[in-house]
């Protein structure tokens, strides 16, 4: 059995995730957009359930907190996917660093209002699937990096990004 690093996520570009099932080899770059926007909508419709504020135990976030964290995920995105597409397309640019962890916190996810996370996250998910949709195709293997080092193209960061927002509604059971 392999056990995945799960401080890199990489991983999930090459096999399907075990837990979500999403495939991101065959994942098509032009199914992104939709499939952002669908998550969004599945989280968003959890978001209003009665219980999106309570955690199911102490070490999983609530349905409030993963909603807020993809909104997060959503804006961080659409700035790495702008920075790759400002490029030179020589020299890869640097993605800042985000803890997501500590934003939680700093950020206070678990107080927020569900209702204006929603929003928030429809907005967020429109915009960076608008920004998606809109690359061209000769765009696509423009690079970009992690602070840690590793390297995405354009259509790798989508399909990455958008296991994230997959393997959350997995776990909110949006």
């Amino acid at each position: 059995m392999i056990v995945p690093d799960t401080k890199n996520w990489t991983w999930v570009l090459e096999r399907a995730c075990a837990e979500c099932g999403f495939d991101a080899e065959n994942t098509a770059y032009p199914a992104i957009p939709e499939r952002v926007l669908e998550s969004a909508t599945r989280l968003g419709s959890a978001l209003e359930r009665d219980g999106a504020r309570v955690r199911p135990d102490e070490r999983t976030w609530s349905v409030l907190e993963y909603g807020a964290h993809v909104r997060d995920v959503c804006r961080i995105f659409d700035t790495r996917l702008a920075l790759m597409l400002a490029g030179d397309g020589v020299e890869a640019p640097r993605f800042e660093n985000w803890d997501q962890d500590a934003t939680a916190v700093a950020d206070r996810y678990g107080e927020q209002d569900p209702a204006v996370v929603a929003r928030e996250l429809t907005a967020a998910a429109d915009r960076v699937a608008a920004a998606f949709a809109s690359v061209p195709s000769d765009r696509l293997d423009l690079r970009g990096a992690r602070s840690d080092g590793s390297l995405f193209t354009v259509t790798s960061l989508g399909r990455y990004f958008l296991h994230d927002l997959v393997h959350h509604v997995h776990d909110v059971r949006g």
